[in-house]
């Protein structure tokens, strides 16, 4: 079973920047791809990122070109490089460790991002 540990929220200003990581541990058999989700306070959870076994990724349309979703196998860690940070990116992201479309092996607790001057 795979355990998720995120980190690296925080506050910034807006155009700011920020990585979050996710440290998985445990056995990873049967995760296929790996996402980023957020949920901001009154709206309901939003994918935002994903990166497949392949590599192959995708964003969603309110963070392309501004997120970038990676992987180092190596330190079993997926990260999210955020840049040109807007004030609506404000939510916890989490990330879950996906094994086929809807179901997932495992979610990690979240870190909070805040985007404000």
């Amino acid at each position: 079973q795979v355990q998720l540990v995120e980190s690296g929220g925080g506050l910034v200003q807006p155009g700011g920047s920020l990585r979050l990581s996710c440290a998985a541990s445990g056995s990873m058999f049967g995760i296929n791809a790996w996402d980023w989700y957020r949920r901001a306070p009154g709206k309901q959870r939003e994918l935002v990122a994903t990166i497949n076994s392949d590599s192959s990724t995708n964003y969603a349309d309110s963070v392309k070109g501004r997120f970038t979703i990676s992987r180092d196998n190596a330190k079993n860690t997926v990260y999210l490089q955020m840049n040109s940070l807007k004030p609506e990116d404000t939510a916890l992201y989490y990330c879950g460790a996906r094994v086929r479309l809807g179901v997932w092996g495992a979610w990690g607790q979240g870190t909070q991002v805040t985007v404000s001057s």
